[in-house]
């Protein structure tokens, strides 16, 4: 016993103590915004429940991962990556699939429902990371370059098949951040922009469907937002009604001033705080979500080796575009996309996934013989 406990105790000094409170704070006050949702009738208690018992095994699974080396896991994907590949694949199989219009993106198995590209959010990080480390100075040959893009790009391709746009495109901010991450030549980043013109017209004429080329025109539109109220543009509009319905301070959480609780326990949550605590408190959270950002970068920096480094910027590379979407989605800047806000959305895998990611850094910092964080740094 005293063997675990000077364990323990060794591990615990080596960890970094900073982004764990910060996600804890965060996850905190989401099971606060659940639980007064239930008070207030707009969520249902057993929703609640799944949350409070996702942000408990994430926090408890983040550090259970921030014990294993980092390295230990890079080497060993082949032993997981095709668990999370076959999970998604079976997305394909009608009577497991819960779909939405053209979504495919939840599975549910035995009563148990689950949203596969969030697991393998998580395992892309570690084995592109892996992949990209391997290579070097040599990513920028065509040969090897050209694999990595295969490796990258392939989940993409998958996840837009099974018509979850959005998660598709965290995958393709991860690849470019962590290829940029990985010292690609400015050629390449420069033929890259120049190709973007002729891929958004591809994808505009020959990939995207109807809706999802009104959600963007009705943007501009106000002629269509008026036409589409009870249309596409419903749940962007009641978002923004009850966004601003909170103004400075907020109405509290007294459901008898609410004007309007469509929708706001998923995806548009972040409607729900400005509803319930104003400007003020959307501000805290964009604030929190901001240092959690900036402290994984910081990591990012101080990681001991290239493949921490990249394990680092993946993770920063998915919660800070989960933020920047979601967020700009309910500010009517952002066509509509499925994506949560980390940490607070109600989704029991994407609460747990988003910790387990957090556990990934953790790991970075916890294996190196002298930690250095942003906000402190740890003496002999």
């Amino acid at each position: 016993m005293k063997t675990v406990l000077n364990f323990l105790w060794r591990h615990f000094k080596h960890v970094d103590k900073v982004l764990p409170v910060i996600c804890i704070i965060i996850t905190a006050f989401d099971i606060f915004l659940m639980n007064s949702m239930v008070q207030s009738g707009i969520l249902a208690p057993g929703p609640a429940k799944t949350q409070l018992i996702a942000a408990i095994l994430g926090i408890v699974g983040a550090f259970l991962i921030s014990f294993i080396d980092y390295k230990f896991l890079s080497k060993y994907w082949f032993v997981y990556a095709p668990v999370a590949l076959i999970l998604q694949l079976l997305l394909f199989v009608p009577s497991l699939t819960i779909q939405v219009d053209d979504d495919m993106a939840w599975l549910n198995i035995g009563g148990f429902t689950m949203q596969p590209s969030e697991v393998l959010k998580f395992v892309f990080i570690i084995t592109l990371a892996t992949h990209i480390s391997k290579l070097g100075d040599k990513i920028n040959s065509i040969k090897h370059l050209i694999p990595v893009l295969a490796h990258g790009l392939f989940p993409v391709a998958l996840i837009t098949w099974q018509g979850d746009a959005g998660s598709a495109l965290v995958f393709l901010f991860i690849l470019l951040c962590m290829l940029f991450m990985g010292g690609l030549s400015w050629k390449y980043l420069l033929a890259g922009v120049a190709c973007v013109p002729v891929i958004g017209y591809v994808a505009w004429n020959f990939i995207m469907q109807d809706h999802h080329r009104k959600r963007f025109l009705i943007l501009f539109d106000k002629e269509m937002q008026e036409q589409e109220i009870r249309g596409d543009f419903y749940q962007q509009y009641r978002g923004t009604i009850a966004l601003g319905s909170g103004q400075l301070k907020g109405l509290g959480f007294n459901a008898e001033n609410y004007t309007e609780t469509a929708f706001l326990e998923n995806d548009y949550v972040f409607a729900y705080i400005g509803m319930t605590l104003g400007f003020i408190g959307c501000i805290g959270v964009v604030i929190a979500l901001a240092v959690l950002c900036l402290k994984l970068l910081s990591n990012a920096s101080g990681a001991p080796d290239f493949l921490g480094k990249l394990i680092c910027v993946g993770v920063f590379a998915m919660i800070f575009f989960h933020c920047v979407i979601n967020i700009g989605m309910v500010l009517c800047v952002i066509p509509v996309i499925g994506i949560p806000l980390p940490f607070i959305s109600q989704g029991g895998t994407s609460m747990m996934m988003m910790h387990f990611s957090i556990g990934l850094v953790l790991s970075v910092s916890c294996h190196r013989e002298k930690p250095k964080h942003m906000f402190y740094t740890e003496k002999d």
